[in-house]
């Protein structure tokens, strides 16, 4: 499961709405956690990283949702699960 959910995480139909929230969330977040530090002249090379993790975590979260909900759907659709729930 964990091979093909990093796999998903280049799929480009999970991508695009994993960057849009990435970007949304990502920008917000980062204004709250870093606004006053990169306005005051007081972001450190800690901090970037941190900003670059800021991003990211919305971008994981996101396809790992979509790759879970389509991974359950699938199985919903599965002949092993329609029968076994008759």
């Amino acid at each position: 499961m964990l091979k093909r959910y990093l796999t998903s995480l280049v799929d480009p139909e999970f991508m695009s709405t994993g960057l849009k929230t990435a970007l949304v969330v990502g920008s917000l977040l980062f204004i709250i956690n870093h606004g006053l530090a990169l306005s005051r002249g007081e972001m450190t090379s800690d901090r970037w990283i941190s900003v670059a993790i800021t991003y990211l975590m919305p971008y994981l979260v996101n396809v790992y949702g979509q790759y879970s909900y389509r991974r359950k759907f699938a199985l919903r659709q599965s002949p092993e699960f329609t029968s076994s729930r008759s």
